[in-house]
């Protein structure tokens, strides 16, 4: 194989690309990994041009290298088409057009990925599941997905994220998904999208996707926005209405979540902390049920699942109980932390919230609402780190813009044995302040 051209006018189709990524071990866009006998693909980012990554590329072993500028073309390793993202796109949903498995969308505000694992575990108890690594949810990491799908893969399951307009609708158009789940839909990037109107119709995608290509949903009963969304479409209901296709009762007097499904008189006590994470795991229940998952081994995959990632986990730093909800953060998810918080049984309940990004100019009244609902359950112990908390009515006692001060704050004036909720947009890093619980004197 020479330099192969991928242009409009040029002498490569998608099929021919298709055969030589079967040639391929595997598919990679970050010269960090191992790259043996992969097809790399240089894209570009904000800062750089992933051109230049194509000799480093091929020194760690790649077998093609996808480039579109050809001054970096390397004799026999390089394939040059007209945008690197786009064939990776193209690529991928031809690869997706060669399967004939189920594939299940996963979308929504919050709990998206916290349910993409937690149906890929009641999945695997009886097939072969592929699901997003971590959080690869957009135009980059969907394609990605896909092309890891291999033949034995029974059955994958592809988080897709947004945060303009439009983009769900783009990313089913690669995924072609049969089945989805929305988990729900509040007010997260609401710069991107405009409004909450938007937010809606970007979501709703997923929904108008599976349901052109006659496949099945699986919707919350208990949220009414999701059930009016769906109500032409194909689909299985959850929650805790006795309406409900799959019924669940959780328990909210317990620290971690536990539900009964009383149609199987079964009860299930979850590693998860939070109610909020009940809607989640029914989710998986109804899908583990609709693909024929034996109940006694959804109840296992369902108390075996341990949480990662900073993700509605306990820790016990320094003697404080710690829950762990660091990951992101948005009006909705800061909402059911808090209440979560409030109704807990615990002495000395504290927040230490970071600030919530892309709220474009609704940011100072999103705050303010965060602010009076920790007033109004009565936490006392309360920090506030970020520029956003400044305009709002918190105590500017207790609002740090330097990560240093609100780290000297906590080792001064939390008291011993704190239950603590931690939470934050993924830029606030809130993760940090384990170390300051550790090293608190």
């Amino acid at each position: 194989m020479g330099v192969f051209d991928l242009k409009k006018t040029g002498k490569m189709s998608i099929e021919e690309l298709y055969n030589a990524y079967l040639q391929c071990n595997g598919i990679s866009t970050d010269t960090r990994q191992s790259l043996s006998g992969c097809l790399f693909f240089c894209l570009k980012g904000d800062n750089f041009d992933g051109n230049s990554f194509a000799s480093q590329a091929v020194e760690k072993g790649a077998k093609y290298v996808v480039i579109d500028n050809d001054r970096y073309a390397i004799e026999g390793k390089t394939i040059l088409v007209e945008n690197t993202l786009n064939t990776l796109q193209q690529l991928a949903k031809y690869h997706r057009q060669q399967l004939n498995i189920p594939i299940l969308g996963v979308t929504g505000t919050n709990g998206k990925t916290t349910t993409k694992e937690l149906v890929k575990a009641v999945l695997s108890q009886k097939f072969k599941v592929l699901a997003t690594q971590g959080n690869l949810n957009n135009h980059i990491g969907v394609p990605l997905t896909l092309l890891n799908i291999n033949a034995d893969t029974q059955i994958a399951i592809v988080e897709m994220g947004a945060n303009h307009v439009g983009e769900i609708a783009q990313l089913c158009e690669i995924a072609m998904p049969n089945y989805g789940i929305i988990t729900n839909i509040g007010k997260a990037h609401i710069e991107g999208f405009g409004s909450e109107e938007g937010i809606i119709n970007t979501k709703r995608a997923l929904y108008d996707y599976v349901t052109r290509v006659q496949g099945t949903l699986f919707v919350n009963h208990d949220d009414a926005l999701l059930m009016k969304l769906s109500d032409t479409c194909t689909r299985l209901t959850y929650g805790n209405s006795k309406e409900a296709d799959v019924r669940g009762v959780c328990n909210a007097q317990k620290l971690y979540m536990t539900f009964k499904l009383p149609q199987f008189n079964r009860t299930i006590s979850t590693q998860l902390v939070g109610t909020y994470n009940f809607n989640n795991a029914m989710a998986a229940v109804s899908a583990g049920l609709h693909f024929g998952v034996d109940v006694e081994d959804i109840v296992y995959a369902l108390i075996s699942y341990k949480p990662t990632n900073n993700r509605s986990q306990i820790e016990y730093i320094g003697g404080h109980m710690v829950i762990m909800d660091a990951y992101n953060a948005n009006p909705s998810s800061m909402n059911v932390a808090i209440n979560n918080l409030a109704g807990l049984k615990a002495e000395n309940k504290a927040v230490i919230l970071g600030g919530m990004m892309e709220l474009g100019t609704d940011s100072e009244q999103e705050h303010e609402k965060i602010v009076q609902m920790v007033k109004d359950n009565h936490i006392e112990q309360c920090y506030f780190f970020g520029e956003t908390y400044m305009n709002t009515s918190a105590d500017k006692a207790n609002v740090y813009t330097d990560f240093e001060h609100l780290a000297q704050a906590i080792k001064d004036t939390l008291k011993p044995n704190s239950t603590i909720l931690l939470k934050g947009s993924r830029l606030m890093r809130m993760e940090r302040v384990v170390d300051v619980l550790k090293n608190e004197k």
